[in-house]
C-alpha cells in the first residue's frame, strides 16, 4: 500500500454493480476513501444512495464487483470468507440497527459469544465488566425479549467494544429507538469510543449524529464526497 502508514481502512475504485431488467445497477461508482486510526467518520445519505452497501464491504460482509478494501494494509478483496471472518474477529465491531442479538442466549452469553470464539480466557469476566459499562448490570441473565430496544443496544454495544477491535462499524445504530433513547445511546458510543481510541465509521441519515464526528461522507447516486465542516 501506498497509503499513510496511520491509515486503517481504504478502498480503491471500489464499485458494485447488481443485474436487474435493464442490464446492472450501478450502486457504488468507484470509491476511493481513506479513513486514519482513530477517527470518526459519518456517511450520510439518504435511503437507497448506497451507504450501508460500502459498509458491507468495508467490512467484509458483502465482496465488490470491482476495486479493493484494504483493513490495516491487508487487501480483504483477495480473502475468502474464511480468512474475512477471521479478519473481522480480530479487527471489527459491529453496532446493527435491530440489534442483531441472538434471541436464545443471555445479555451475558451475547457479549462473551465473539470473545469466545476467539477463545478469550476471562470471557464471561470481560463480558461481565463491559455489560456493568453501559448500564446494564442486574440485567446480564435477562434475554434479548426481555430488554427494552435501548437495553438491547446498550448490550450491542458492550459485545462490539468487548473485543477490544480497533475498528468499530455502526449501522444506523439508534434508528430504531425513540428521540431520547437513541440520544443516550449515541452519547454512549461516542463516550466508549474516545475512551478506548477505536477507529468509527458510522453509517446514518440523522445528521444531528453525523455532526458528532470528526468528518462526514455524503454519499449521493453512489458518489462519496467530503463533506466540508
Amino acid at each position: 500500500m501506498n497509503a499513510d502508514s496511520n491509515t486503517i481502512i481504504e478502498t480503491r475504485k471500489l464499485k458494485q454493480e447488481v443485474p436487474n431488467r435493464e442490464g446492472s445497477l450501478v450502486i457504488l461508482k468507484g470509491i476511493d476513501m481513506s479513513v486514519q486510526a482513530g477517527q470518526s467518520v459519518a456517511i450520510v445519505g439518504v435511503s437507497g444512495s448506497g451507504k450501508s452497501t460500502l459498509l458491507g464491504m468495508l467490512a467484509g460482509l458483502d465482496t465488490p464487483s470491482a476495486g479493493a478494501v484494504f483493513i490495516a494494509g491487508q487487501d480483504i478483496t483477495q480473502m475468502d470468507e474464511e480468512a474475512r471472518a477471521l479478519l473481522r474477529g480480530e479487527k471489527v465491531g459491529f453496532v446493527f440497527q435491530n440489534f442483531q442479538l441472538l434471541p436464545s442466549l443471555t445479555a451475558l452469553e451475547n457479549v462473551m459469544l465473539p470473545l469466545e470464539v476467539r477463545d478469550e480466557p476471562k470471557a464471561q469476566q470481560t463480558a461481565q465488566q463491559w455489560l456493568e459499562r453501559v448500564g446494564l448490570q442486574g440485567r446480564e441473565h435477562h434475554y434479548p425479549q426481555q430488554l427494552s430496544g435501548g437495553e438491547q443496544q446498550r448490550v450491542a454495544v458492550a459485545r462490539a467494544f468487548a473485543s477490544n477491535a480497533p475498528i468499530l462499524f455502526a449501522d444506523e445504530p439508534t434508528g430504531n429507538l425513540d428521540t431520547e433513547t437513541g440520544r443516550k445511546i449515541a452519547d454512549l458510543l461516542f463516550e466508549l469510543n474516545s475512551a478506548q481510541g477505536t477507529t468509527l465509521v458510522l453509517v446514518t441519515h440523522d445528521e444531528k449524529l453525523a455532526a458528532r464526528c470528526e468528518r462526514q461522507l455524503r454519499m449521493t447516486a453512489g458518489e462519496l464526497v467530503e463533506v466540508s465542516l
